[in-house]
């Protein structure tokens, strides 16, 4: 098959992401909501990428330290070309379309990925809900950050057509795209999965089984769990927490940094699906308790313009 249509469940900040890098390709794309106020509070993060993208573009003009991979597999490049680009970013941004009607969203849909709330309940429900509206061709995968696909896979009613595919943030600069199947995934719609991955720009990284957290959060949530906690349990504030980690590894950002860019919301699901996070007095419940309150606050992360970091 062909994949032409595709559709994003979930406009948060990989939602949203996933949805315009994929438009930038030249994919047909919505971005299915549950409400109007999920469209409110997407757009503005469609914008934001459509500044982001097309900034960034204008910087490679003058500056290849700026080039970013998920843009071009090019790497020289001429000022026209450049603007070529940013034709791409401008036709992508008018036609992203936002719904709140599965009809709409799956009804021609060549591949859905899922990219709601880390919240094994809202995904059942939706994945029931979705299977009444799919037409046989759609291909199914989720952007699960930490679940694995073989637990939801007999909700979808195609379990042969669904499988995970994992993105990291700031996909137009982290262009890796994990692919990891389930016992029920089918050969052919795996590697059609790898394919889309490629004609997006991204690196497709193939798993071989089932792992929690994949790849990369098989080995970063581990790194920003001790960092929370050195937070939680009163060690050290988050800024030198960060300062730490950049001055003694050379990283260009530390995990409270990251978590920003992650959002506090996605940090603390995670966190709270840890059975101890019920008992205030330990160190998850400690946790959750401090995202908690940033959260309420709305200092949600970047998007939000604040988190454990001010960004406006």
């Amino acid at each position: 098959m062909q994949i032409k249509n595709v559709t994003v469940a979930g406009g948060g900040v990989l939602g949203s992401q996933i949805a315009f890098q994929s438009a930038y390709s030249g994919f047909d794309v919505k971005i299915w909501l549950r409400s109007e106020g999920s469209i409110e509070r997407t757009q503005p993060k469609i914008d934001r990428l459509k500044e982001i993208y097309l900034k960034t573009l204008d910087q490679m003009k003058t500056d290849k330290n700026a080039y970013c991979r998920g843009f071009t597999d090019k790497t020289e490049l001429t000022n026209d070309e450049i603007d070529q680009l940013k034709q791409k970013v401008e036709k992508a941004y008018d036609n992203i379309e936002l719904t709140t009607s599965y009809e709409e969203a799956a009804s021609d849909a060549d591949l859905i990925i899922e990219a709601i709330a880390e919240d094994p309940q809202q995904k059942i429900a939706f994945y029931q809900e979705l299977a009444k509206h799919m037409p046989e061709k759609t291909i199914l995968v989720t952007n699960s950050s930490t679940m694995l696909p073989s637990t939801f896979a007999e909700y979808t009613q195609r379990p042969e057509k669904y499988l995970a595919l994992h993105f990291a943030n700031e996909i137009w600069k982290n262009n890796t795209a994990e692919v990891m199947g389930q016992p029920q995934t089918k050969q052919e719609y795996y590697d059609e999965v790898v394919k889309f991955a490629e004609n997006i720009n991204m690196v497709p990284l193939k798993l071989k089984k089932e792992q929690p957290g994949y790849i990369l959060n098989s080995m970063l949530v581990p790194f920003l769990s001790a960092a929370e906690a050195l937070y939680a349990n009163d060690v050290a504030d988050p800024e030198t927490i960060d300062k730490t980690w950049v001055l003694a590894t050379g990283a260009p950002n530390g995990p409270f940094r990251i978590l920003d860019v992650v959002g506090l919301t996605t940090a603390y699901n995670i966190v709270i699906m840890n059975p101890e996070a019920s008992d205030p007095e330990s160190t998850p419940g400690k946790i959750a308790a401090k995202l908690k309150e940033k959260i309420d606050a709305g200092k949600t992360g970047i998007n939000a313009g604040e988190g454990f970091y001010k960004y406006k």
